[in-house]
């Protein structure tokens, strides 16, 4: 029988807190019974000795100190999980918000997780097809890799995590058994509504399980959200052998909220105000990621962060850089021209492409398009500081060129409608046309063989005569 605990020792915040409490865990969940019968859901968050603070998620207005009754459990918080969750909607602590009931559960599983042995991990091969240029030729996103969007405030980062959902596929099976996570923490109601509208009229929601927090929903949810997400994520993956994909967004709120949370513990700030565990935190959220032997399955991450003051050295996107492979990085100046998706290439990299592209996977001449990519708009910075400085008029032949190029580029690369869905071969062929238009003698990061297959200035010509391309 459970021991039932009468009256509160403290109540601060979101945080209550009881003495003489004996034979509790850490992350324990705890019922707690108001005066009036209603029944709240805490969590053990700090244990010293015989004293217990949980946080209880539905916050602590009206609980009393003498007549409350606590129970605990003996579990941890705990997700129920069946195939059923796929086109459902759910609140960012687990539970079904679209009217259709509850989830018929073939188990329960602990939304922290399990660490996954690193001698049982499988290195990630083969890639993502999102469908948009600039990730899938120069920032390839591979199965198994955690890649995070770096953002600023108010850029088109909720346009491109639908875009991404609406069209993610893999490359070499029919698709049938890929499908996405998709969880959003300290959401706008219109942008809540925007995502889940998006995904029913694309029709991929029966594919998509949504995890949905609101800006005005207790933090302590917002720190559950993306541990449920991940928990149905390696269920998926692991246990019915899926692909899966999962979205969080955005991290910086949950970042945000953990350091509320430990503000109200009394913890002593690190950096900015966060907590000095928010590394093994974050890592504890991004290393859920992966492929693991025995399983065909596997799970990828796209963290999305926004950065305060588009500030790539806060704390949230510099932690999170140390832990994942890589990262996309929006550009405001690029948002202001127009161009969409704004991916600022130079400071963008994938660093798991190399052993996810080439023959077999997308294209063997992958790799050599890209790197040509990246050395040629490098240079293309290189000429608009000196145009800056000099004037472009007294810009040598081929620096006028690079300019030529680095327009083309942003213009008719980086830049593709919302409802595009390019292929990989699509990009890559759009990548070396683009690449024609510098002389043959600038392009020193390909060999002559594909020089000779690839190299063509008159694609731009035929582009241009039906209308795809401006050349002004």
């Amino acid at each position: 029988m459970a021991v039932q605990y009468l009256g509160l020792k403290e109540i601060s915040g979101s945080l209550i807190a009881l003495d003489h409490v004996s034979g509790v865990a850490y992350d324990e969940v705890a019922r707690i019974k108001l005066s009036d019968g209603t029944v709240r859901t805490g969590r053990v968050v700090e244990i010293e000795g015989e004293r217990a603070v949980l946080q209880v998620f539905e916050g602590t207005n009206s609980l009393s100190l003498e007549n409350t009754r606590t129970t605990f459990t003996g579990r941890p918080m705990e997700m129920p999980l069946s195939e059923d969750i796929l086109g459902r909607v759910f609140s960012g602590a687990g539970k079904p918000i679209d009217g259709l009931g509850e989830i018929c559960a073939e188990k329960y599983a602990d939304i922290n997780g399990r660490p996954l042995n690193p001698v049982s991990r499988s290195y990630p091969r083969n890639y993502i097809n999102t469908g948009i240029s600039s990730i899938d030729a120069l920032m390839t996103l591979i199965r198994g890799q955690k890649l995070p969007i770096f953002s600023g405030s108010g850029l088109s980062h909720n346009k491109l995590a639908v875009q991404i959902v609406r069209q993610a596929k893999i490359a070499d099976e029919t698709g049938s058994d890929f499908a996405v996570v998709f969880a959003a923490m300290g959401a706008k109601n219109d942008v809540a509504d925007y995502f889940r509208r998006s995904f029913e009229e694309s029709g991929v929601l029966s594919k998509v399980v949504m995890f949905l927090n609101l800006s005005d929903d207790p933090i302590i949810e917002r720190i559950l959200t993306p541990r449920c997400a991940l928990t149905a994520a390696e269920y998926l993956a692991f246990e019915k052998n899926m692909h899966i994909l999962v979205v969080l967004t955005d991290m910086t709120s949950y970042g945000e909220a953990l350091r509320e949370f430990s503000s109200s513990k009394g913890e002593i700030p690190a950096r900015k105000g966060y907590p000095g565990y928010l590394y093994s935190d974050l890592a504890s959220l991004y290393e859920r990621a992966g492929l693991t032997e025995g399983s065909e399955g596997s799970v990828t991450q796209i963290p999305i962060l926004t950065m305060p003051n588009d500030d790539i050295t806060h704390p949230m996107p510099d932690l999170t850089g140390y832990i994942t492979e890589g990262q996309i990085v929006l550009d405001r100046s690029l948002e202001q021209k127009g161009i969409y998706p704004p991916v600022s290439v130079l400071p963008s990299l994938s660093r798991l492409m190399k052993d996810g592209i080439g023959e077999g996977y997308t294209r063997a001449d992958h790799s050599d398009c890209a790197n040509q990519l990246f050395a040629a708009y490098a240079k293309v910075q290189d000429a608009r500081s000196l145009a800056s400085v000099i004037g472009e008029d007294e810009l040598s032949p081929l620096d006028k060129a690079y300019m030529r190029f680095g327009e083309l580029f942003e213009k008719y690369f980086l830049d593709q409608g919302f409802d595009e869905d390019r292929t990989i071969e699509q990009t890559l062929d759009l990548g070396w046309t683009i690449l024609s238009a510098l002389p043959r003698s600038a392009l020193d990061r390909v060999n002559d063989r594909l020089l000779d297959e690839k190299y063509d200035p008159e694609a731009l010509r035929r582009l241009e005569e039906t209308g795809v391309i401006d050349l002004g």
